[in-house]
């Protein structure tokens, strides 16, 4: 489908961010050339220049995700009004030779973090070999919070992967954002991270077992669960471990507090563990298992960020600040009927940046197209289980194209 398309935004001599047709169809100019100067330009008017709808999307998203990552940053209004619309094609971005892909880095974690919780008691040089994950992970996450937030929930998906560990990735990714968003200190932010990564130590391997078996559980297992909290304690301080936040962390990820006793405590641990716990249950609660289905993640964060009053919790409400209504990697159906994956979170908690997959007449799309939920008709109508989406993602080309 094609769209008008606004020359006049178009600088002389700079290569064309798109191929520019009539209306008929005909090529009028392709992307990579230019408009030489004002004449140029006014016989190009005379045939009422357009552009394909995808195309102009996603030239248009290049501006306003610039000017979202400035104000991101915090610049002054002066830089953000500095910003202008991109042009061209962008040439790739120079990286570090040591940095890896994200589709690669975080099951290359996932590998690192699975042995070193199956080894549990056992493992040597457990401090070391944590501690050179944990750099890896807080790299990872530098500038690339959403393509990290899309990889780790997509990877909730694949059923090949050991659930426990890809539990523990995402419950520290989800506990370090919200609690930067709190402003919580250093030292507590390494403390959550850490205990969020070796919370279920203890049950690491009953933890991959019970995600792919369907029915009840045994008494034995039972028994496992309701201890592996202490039990998790013990393995890590028998392991090195001598930070009391962590360990506590640890011992009380599983206790839920009232929103008034978590505001009214002077503990700082309460409200670490709390968060702990929210994020323990959201994932949890957005994971298919073998005996049931992910839930939409926009209700899971709902429902973690609401007190019994139906209000939300100061805890849930830099939830949801942090990570928005849809988080990146999870799905959603528009109101044009299509079924998308988010992308981005947008400027507005429930306005994400979507790539669809299934047009609106339930026909997989041959390629992903790009979509603005907060413009007109493409607003997103309601979050999609994970087990009701039937098209294979390839997260590595899809970020690739943002």
């Amino acid at each position: 489908m094609f769209v008008p398309f606004p020359l006049e935004q178009i600088a002389f001599r700079e290569p064309l961010p798109v191929n520019i047709w009539d209306p008929a169809g005909v090529l009028l100019l392709r992307r990579g050339e230019v408009i030489r100067d004002e004449a140029h330009r006014d016989l190009l008017q005379s045939h009422l220049p357009m552009v394909d709808e995808d195309e102009y999307r996603q030239w248009t998203f290049r501006y306003t995700a610039a000017i979202d990552r400035k104000l991101r940053s915090n610049e002054s209004l002066q830089a953000i009004a500095g910003v202008s619309r991109p042009m061209g094609v962008e040439p790739p971005r120079a990286t570090d030779p040591n940095e890896r892909p994200l589709a690669e880095l975080w099951p290359d974690l996932h590998a690192v973090l699975g042995l070193l919780l199956r080894q549990g008691g056992q493992a040597s040089d457990f401090m070391g070999r944590l501690q050179g994950l944990e750099r890896r992970l807080l790299d990872g996450l530098r500038s690339r919070v959403d393509d990290s937030l899309f990889v780790l929930v997509q990877m909730l998906q694949d059923r090949a992967l050991g659930y426990c560990t890809t539990h523990a990735l995402l419950c520290g990714v989800l506990c370090h954002l919200v609690s930067g968003t709190l402003g919580w200190e250093a030292s507590r932010r390494q403390s959550l991270l850490r205990a969020s990564l070796t919370m279920n130590i203890a049950m690491s391997r009953l933890q991959d077992v019970l995600a792919g078996r369907p029915g009840p559980l045994s008494s034995e297992e039972r028994a496992c669960i309701d201890a592996h909290p202490r039990e998790g304690a013990v393995v890590l301080h028998r392991l090195g471990v001598r930070d009391e936040v962590w360990l506590k962390l640890v011992r009380h990820h599983r206790a839920e507090w009232p929103a008034a006793a978590v505001a009214a405590s002077n503990d700082p641990i309460v409200p670490m563990a709390q968060l702990l716990h929210l994020a323990d249950v959201f994932v949890a609660r957005i994971s298919p298992r073998a005996d049931r289905k992910g839930l939409p993640a926009q209700r899971a964060a709902r429902d973690i960020s609401l007190g019994p009053d139906g209000q939300p919790t100061p805890l849930g409400a830099a939830f949801i600040k942090t990570l928005g209504v849809y988080v990146p990697g999870s799905y959603v159906r528009l109101a044009n009927g299509e079924l998308a994956v988010v992308a981005r979170r947008g400027r507005k908690a429930n306005a994400p940046l979507v790539f669809s997959l299934v047009g609106r007449h339930g026909m997989p799309l041959g390629e992903p197209a790009l979509r603005d939920t907060s413009d007109p008709g493409l607003e997103v109508r309601e979050g999609v289980a994970a087990d009701a989406v039937r098209v294979r993602i390839h997260s590595a080309k899809l970020l690739a194209r943002l």
